[in-house]
């Protein structure tokens, strides 16, 4: 078996089980860990995140210290700004992947906004960035 799948234990994860928490990288945002960092040692990192209704993002620029960072969107709708690529509309079904370092910000979003990001590795660095 690949190395990259070594060290993996199984793990399943409920929404009925899950507890949303305030502690993430953006305050206007709740989390919910899925297990999956855990599991993977690490390697790879997987959590529902959901939009603190009343709450606006300040808009600020950034970037992350990643290999891989996938955006799904399970409910309402969120805009994100991309270095190079302009504003797009994320809505229920819509996907994207972040490359590596790529400036962007969270513009807004509806308040009853879900998404379910996949990142690897687990932890990061996150880094505050002027606008491109």
């Amino acid at each position: 078996m690949s190395g990259l799948w070594n060290n993996q234990a199984f793990a399943i994860t409920h929404a009925d089980d899950g507890k949303f928490v305030g502690q993430g990288l953006r305050a206007f945002f709740e989390y919910r860990d899925l297990g999956i960092r855990d599991a993977s040692g690490g390697k790879f990192g997987a959590h529902v995140i959901r939009a603190v209704p009343g709450m606006e993002s300040p808009g600020a620029w950034h970037s992350h210290d990643l290999d891989f960072q996938m955006v799904y969107v399970t409910k309402g709708w969120v805009v994100f700004e991309y270095e190079g690529q302009g504003e797009h509309i994320l809505r229920e079904g819509s996907c994207v992947l972040q490359p590596p370092g790529i400036k962007h910000r969270e513009c807004r979003h509806s308040d009853d906004m879900e998404l379910i990001e996949i990142v690897s590795p687990a932890e990061f660095a996150t880094r505050d960035e002027d606008a491109p």
